[in-house]
């Protein structure tokens, strides 16, 4: 290839709009050259960020066109499946958003449809570039906390009410629910640190009267390894737990607050700009036993890093920054916790 990668972004919501156009806008390896969007609003929202891009609505979107390397598909879970076939099948390399699929059997099709064709699939799993769980990699590849017995993830947030259109209609078939939505990454982030697990147990509420599907999400994971992985999500929690408590050995590892890139994006501290990604000393995790603990500074997070891989992937033939059949481990782990409601 010896222009840039042509890529178009499907959707300009808080995926598209946050976590996929400002590394694409910033990294040479691309040009972002379509943005399908159907909300005006949207519309003028990704013609402001981006005036050198074609904004589209998505009648006007073919599936895939001929000057088209790259298609993002950042819409709702349940077009994915269909738009990331479409354009497989159109001659595009292509990244799913999470969830992949709504099921494992349709993201096994989706793998196998791409093998078909030759092309490049990957998802979207940019908690891997998680500045705190690039911290939690590090003390684990050093030994830091000994023999990891319990490991403790949580996402929760204050949000009783449902802001977006298509979450208020979803349901758990229709891609619905913080289980498809944040448990995709916790889940990826547990299967990624410590392997395949043997046994599953969960608990699914909604604790908002619009949600159709489940806010209030516990999974236990038995991993084939010895270690158990505890997960929390949770949209109407008042006061929140830390981000990862993580037990073991010799020391434990407690970290609170999230990851700061997507709220610094919202603020405009983009990708590449001085500052992004870094944290503040008084959010760092502190790492050891008792009172005994020291604060541990929290590695740079780097969501552009995915679109980086991926730029080796199409260019040089590198491995896809994420493998697709991790996220379906992924979904049929979630398959697992539903047949036990």
């Amino acid at each position: 290839m010896t222009h840039k990668i042509r890529t178009a972004l499907l959707g300009y919501g808080l995926a598209g709009s946050v976590f996929h156009a400002p590394s694409l806008g910033l990294l040479e390896q691309f040009s972002l050259d379509v943005i399908v969007a159907s909300d005006p609003g949207r519309q003028a929202e990704a013609r402001a960020a981006h005036p050198h891009t074609k904004v589209i609505s998505r009648a006007e979107w073919t599936g895939s066109q001929s000057d088209i390397d790259l298609v993002v598909v950042a819409t709702p879970p349940a077009s994915h499946g269909s738009l990331a076939a479409a354009a497989i099948e159109g001659g595009c390399a292509v990244v799913v958003d999470k969830p992949f699929t709504l099921t494992s059997t349709e993201g096994e099709a989706l793998v196998a449809l791409a093998k078909k064709h030759g092309q490049i699939l990957t998802t979207y799993q940019n908690r891997r570039w998680d500045g705190e769980y690039l911290t939690l990699q590090k003390l684990l590849a050093q030994g830091a906390l000994g023999e990891i017995r319990r490991f403790e993830s949580r996402l929760e947030r204050w949000q009783p009410e449902i802001t977006k259109e298509w979450k208020l209609q979803a349901t758990a078939a229709t891609g619905g629910g913080l289980l498809f939505d944040l448990g995709t990454h916790l889940i990826d982030q547990a299967l990624q640190l410590f392997g395949p697990v043997d046994h599953v147990y969960g608990e699914l509420a909604a604790r908002r009267p619009a949600e159709r599907a489940e806010d209030d999400v516990f999974v236990a994971l038995q991993h084939s390894g010895g270690v158990t992985s505890h997960l929390w999500l949770n949209a109407c929690s008042a006061q929140n737990g830390p981000r990862f408590r993580v037990l073991g050995s010799e020391a434990a590892y407690v970290k609170y607050g999230a990851d700061v890139q997507e709220s610094q994006i919202r603020a405009g501290i983009m990708p590449g700009t001085v500052g992004y990604g870094i944290e503040h000393q008084g959010s760092w995790g502190l790492l050891g036993r008792g009172e005994n603990t020291a604060a541990v500074p929290t590695e740079q997070g780097n969501f552009s890093r995915f679109y980086e891989l991926l730029a080796a992937a199409i260019l040089d033939g590198a491995p896809v920054p994420v493998d697709p059949e991790d996220s379906i481990a992924g979904l049929r782990i979630i398959e697992r916790i539903r047949a036990l409601q």
